[in-house]
């Protein structure tokens, strides 16, 4: 397109010098143009080469003034070295003008004064100008984009400095969750263990009570553990027992799947596709946290019901799905309503890795819960997860930025059209300027003895001249037969003027040249006294 662009406007403009001021040599300007114009792709790889060579072609052919326009934009946009881009915008001005004023006698204007003219005005509306605009242009973009990219590492600092914070204050919790929870359980468990050794002589009925309390505050400390491990780090997570090598493969949820068969659950386990021991810790430990949590809300709440484990692996994504049937409950006894939370914990764990999440009734009265979790999650959008809101979307983000440069960039491409039709006209007008002047203007013939009367154009006789001479002219040499006055500017003395005669012979030979000197007349009426 900028090609068909730049040629259309150097046809365009021989059309117009064409019509309006008569081209000399209108095939080689056209021929010129055929030249350049195959050139002007080759700007972006030769861009100095390509420059000086159209240089030389539109001093010769002036319009080829759009094409090495074009040319001398793009070169000044895309060098980034300021001397060199000086170098080639001078070099390619000083080529236009020696190439015009070489080519004016012969394929120019008529001469090479008018050659030089004509390269002069088109180093300036075909070099220097565009380069300039190129320069300019060239000069914002690579200042935004250094902006842009300033901007863009200050705002990963920021965020890098909010999650180290946001890290160091989780991992402050988590500790002393631990302390202070932790230390008490470890008190009560320990309690309870000396209680069960005591109740077991005196009291055995209450030894089995020492024993549930003891058991249950094991567990208690064992999830409170794990529960901290969540409020560790992102990229990881802490905690005795909380990620091994094995958590999240398929004999990691085989052991889940199980710990539920022993504890009287019918769970079917299906596996697609490879292990996924080759996929990073967060991905396993969300496949891990979503299966113990389904199965946790089994053993709550459907106990009787029978579950189907699915975990699918292909190579962008896991999918995990588990799938119990309805419980037979008995109509009489409303079942336990959950709180909800280890859904939502669940929920936001995939959303943070650039999953998708569902959990929800089924029509036949059961209960699924699907999990869609990368299998290489990207970085970029844990980062704007954790900042939260709608507004951090990855989805949204490029949209607004899209409609936010979309004007710029329109108000941005108008101008650059309005100031190539006006270099266009600009490059007309100076091709008018030298073109419409008279190229061949013959100098007046010094006349001389020996010419004839046709030879001295510009000689004419004027009667009031003669009248003037008569009386007051010098002696007439021999053989003259006629003479011709012509006026020869003011005398030597006030009140007189000069008259020059040209005498002939009878074969119309001038024999003669006088200059002499009249008085002038009196300019007063006749009753009037000097």
């Amino acid at each position: 397109m900028e090609t068909a662009g730049a040629a259309l406007a150097a046809v365009c403009l021989f059309a117009v010098a064409q019509r309006l001021w008569h081209l000399p040599h209108a095939v080689f300007q056209l021929c010129v143009v055929a030249v350049a114009v195959p050139l002007f792709p080759l700007r972006r790889r030769r861009p100095g080469a390509v420059l000086l060579v159209l240089a030389v072609l539109a001093g010769a052919a002036p319009v080829v003034g759009p094409v090495i326009a074009a040319t001398a934009y793009t070169v000044a946009l895309d060098t980034v070295r300021p001397r060199h881009r000086v170098r080639l915008l001078g070099g390619a001005s000083l080529l236009i003008m020696a190439s015009a004023t070489a080519a004016g006698p012969s394929r120019g204007p008529g001469s090479a004064a008018y050659g030089l003219e004509l390269g002069l005005l088109l180093a300036v509306t075909a070099v220097v100008v565009p380069g300039l605009v190129g320069t300019v242009y060239g000069q914002q973009a690579r200042l935004l984009r250094a902006l842009r990219e300033r901007g863009d590492a200050a705002e990963r600092a920021r965020r890098f400095a909010d999650s180290e914070a946001r890290t160091h204050e989780r991992s402050r919790i988590a500790a002393e969750m631990h302390d202070l929870v932790g230390h008490r359980l470890s008190l009560i468990s320990l309690h309870a263990g000396g209680l069960e050794l005591a109740l077991d002589q005196a009291a055995p009925e209450l030894r089995e009570e020492a024993v549930l309390v003891r058991r249950t505050t094991r567990d208690a400390m064992r999830e409170l553990r794990q529960a901290l491990g969540v409020l560790g780090p992102l990229g990881r997570d802490t905690g005795p027992d909380a990620l091994t090598d094995a958590t999240g493969t398929r004999s990691d949820v085989e052991a889940l799947v199980a710990e539920s068969r022993d504890g009287g659950i019918a769970v079917r386990l299906e596996w697609s596709g490879p292990d996924l021991g080759a996929c990073p810790a967060r991905v396993r430990r969300a496949v891990h946290r979503v299966v113990r949590e389904a199965l946790t809300n089994v053993h709550r709440y459907a106990t009787a019901a029978h579950v189907t484990v699915r975990i699918e692996q292909n190579d962008p994504t896991v999918r995990v799905t588990v799938r119990n049937g309805a419980s037979p409950a008995s109509p009489g006894t409303p079942s336990e309503a959950g709180t909800g939370r280890g859904l939502t914990g669940l929920r936001e764990r995939v959303e943070l890795l650039g999953g998708t999440f569902e959990a929800g009734a089924l029509p036949s009265g059961g209960f699924q819960v699907v999990a869609t979790v990368p299998a290489e999650p990207d970085d970029a959008v844990a980062w704007k997860r954790s900042e939260g809101g709608a507004e951090a979307s990855p989805s949204a983000a490029p949209g607004d930025a899209a409609a936010l440069s979309r004007e710029p960039r329109t108000a941005g491409a108008l101008t650059l059209a309005l100031g190539a039709v006006a270099l266009w006209v600009l490059m007309a007008l100076a091709i008018g300027l030298v073109y419409a002047q008279p190229r061949h203007v013959a100098r007046p013939v010094e006349p001389r003895l020996g010419m004839t009367y046709q030879e001295l154009a510009g000689v004419v006789d004027i009667p009031a001249v003669r009248a003037a001479a008569t009386g007051n002219e010098p002696p007439r040499p021999a053989g003259t037969v006629g003479c011709v006055y012509s006026p020869g500017g003011s005398g030597a003395r006030p009140g007189s003027f000069g008259v020059i005669r040209y005498c002939f012979n009878a074969s119309q030979r001038l024999v003669s040249i006088d200059r002499f000197t009249v008085p002038s007349v009196r300019d007063t009426p006749p009753w009037e006294t000097p």
